[in-house]
C-alpha cells in the first residue's frame, strides 16, 4: 500500500492504517519533516516555531517527487529513476497556488521575481519570514482566508501591508456583508490598508526585484515583497498523465476510489460528488473512512464533509489586544422566505447571525465570542428540524452574555 503526498490527508491517513495494522508505504516530496500547513500563518506571525507545527510522521516515510504512475505495471516511479510497486495506491498530492496572470510575474526562467511569494509551503513560509522586517512595504493580492491570514501574521511582524482584494468584500466565499466588515475593521486596526474591488494587473521588478504593484486603475503601490494568496487548485498532474478521470480534481466516488479501482484519491486533490473541499475537516474525514474500507471495514464510506470555517487573529503579543475569532458554516446568505436572526455589538465587536429555512439551521456566521459555535454547528450537521422552544437558537440568544 503506498500514498503519494505526506501532507495532513496522508499522514493521517499512513497513520491510522497503521494503527489499524496495515501499514502503508508513505512518499512526500518536501524535505520537512510532515507539517500541518493551517498553522503556517502561525510561523509567519511568529507566534510558532516551525517545529510547533510538525505533524507525527508515520514509520514508513520516503523522501522524493514522484514523476509518473505506471498503472499496467502497478508502479510508482520517481525522480531518481527508482520504481516503488503498490497493490494499492492512494493519491494524497494537495494542491498548488494559483498564480495569477500579472504582467512582468515571472523572470525567463519561470521564476517568481525576488521578493515575490506564494503562501502554500514551509519553505514559501520560511522565505517570507526572512525577509520581513519592520517598515517593509507588503503587499498581498487576495483577500481570502489565506490572504486574511497573511496580511495579519506580515502587520504583526511590523510591515507596512496593504491588501488587495478583487472582490467587493473580504473572505466572500465564506462571510456575509456584516462579518466581513468586522474583518476589515481588525485588520484596519493592526494597520493594513485593505482595498476592495481592487483589481492587480502588473507587477514592476528592478533588478529581478520587486519594486511596485500596480492596480487596473494605474495607481502604483510601492512593495518590498508580494504574497501571491489567490487560492489553491488541486494538483492533479499524476493522475491525469496516468489516464484516471479527472475535472477539477481527480474524481472519486463514496469509497474514494478514481475511475481506476486499485488507486484512492483524498484530500484536496480529489474531487466528490461534484465537490473539491481544499479544507482541513474534510482531508482528514477521507482519510479515516478510507483507513477503515482499507483495513476492511466493509461499512466504510464517505459521504461528504458539512465543513466549518474557523480563524483566529491574534494581535502583537506585546498588546493587550484579545483575539479576533470568527465561524462560519453553511449558507451565510439568505433566501427569500428563510428566517435571519442577528445579533450585532458594535462595542464589543461581536456578531451573530443564523440562517433557518423550513425549522432546519441552514448556515451562520458567528465574529467575536463564539461558545454558541459548538450547538448550532451540531444542529446544522444533523439537519433535523429545530425544537419548538428554540434549542440551539435560545443559546445564541443567551449563552455568554450575547443578549
Amino acid at each position: 500500500m503506498v500514498v503519494i503526498g505526506a501532507g495532513l490527508a496522508g499522514v493521517t491517513l499512513a497513520r491510522r492504517l497503521g494503527e489499524l495494522g496495515t501499514p502503508a508505504l508513505l512518499v512526500g516530496e518536501e524535505e520537512h519533516p510532515p507539517y500541518n500547513r493551517v498553522l503556517l500563518a502561525e510561523v509567519l506571525a511568529g507566534r510558532y516555531a516551525p517545529e510547533v507545527i510538525a505533524l507525527p510522521a508515520p514509520a514508513g516515510l520516503l523522501r522524493g517527487r514522484v514523476t509518473g504512475i505506471d498503472r499496467a505495471a502497478r508502479e510508482v516511479r520517481r525522480a531518481d529513476g527508482s520504481a516503488i510497486a503498490y497493490d494499492t495506491l492512494v493519491l494524497a498530492t494537495g494542491s498548488n497556488p494559483v498564480l495569477p496572470p500579472l504582467r512582468g510575474l515571472f523572470t525567463p526562467g519561470h521564476d517568481l521575481p525576488g521578493g515575490v511569494h506564494a503562501f502554500r509551503t514551509l519553505d514559501d513560509c520560511l522565505g517570507l519570514s526572512a525577509a520581513v522586517r519592520p517598515g517593509v512595504r507588503a503587499v498581498v493580492v487576495g483577500g481570502g482566508l489565506l490572504g486574511v491570514s497573511a496580511a495579519r501574521a506580515l502587520a504583526v511582524r511590523g510591515a507596512q501591508v496593504v491588501l488587495a482584494q478583487q472582490a467587493e468584500r473580504l473572505m466572500e466565499r465564506q462571510l456575509d456583508p456584516g462579518a466581513s466588515a468586522l474583518v476589515l475593521r481588525h485588520l484596519r486596526g493592526l494597520g493594513v490598508e485593505v482595498h476592495t474591488e481592487c483589481r492587480v494587473r502588473d507587477v514592476r521588478c528592478v533588478g529581478g526585484a520587486v519594486r511596485s504593484v500596480e492596480l487596473a486603475d494605474g495607481y502604483a503601490l510601492g512593495a518590498d515583497l508580494v504574497v501571491l494568496a489567490c487560492g489553491v487548485h488541486p494538483r492533479t498532474g499524476l493522475a491525469e498523465d496516468a489516464g484516471l478521470a479527472v475535472r477539477r480534481g481527480v474524481l472519486v466516488d463514496d469509497e474514494l476510489r478514481t475511475s481506476d479501482p486499485r488507486i484512492h484519491a483524498i484530500g484536496d486533490c480529489a474531487e466528490h460528488a461534484g465537490t473539491v473541499y481544499g479544507l482541513a475537516a474534510p482531508a482528514l474525514e477521507q482519510a479515516t473512512a478510507l483507513a477503515g474500507l482499507l483495513a476492511g471495514d466493509p461499512a466504510a464510506r464517505y459521504t461528504g464533509t458539512r465543513a466549518l470555517t474557523r480563524l483566529t487573529l491574534t494581535g502583537p503579543a506585546l498588546t493587550a489586544r484579545t483575539p479576533f475569532d470568527l465561524a462560519a458554516f453553511g449558507e451565510t446568505e439568505a433566501r427569500p422566505g428563510d428566517d435571519v436572526v442577528q445579533l450585532a455589538d458594535a462595542t464589543r465587536g461581536t456578531y451573530r447571525k443564523v440562517v433557518v429555512r423550513d425549522d432546519r439551521l441552514v448556515g451562520g456566521v458567528l465574529v467575536g465570542e463564539l461558545g454558541t459555535v459548538g450547538a448550532l454547528a451540531r444542529a446544522w450537521e444533523g439537519a433535523e428540524p429545530l425544537p419548538a422552544d428554540g434549542g440551539p437558537l435560545l443559546h445564541l440568544l443567551t449563552n455568554d452574555g450575547g443578549s
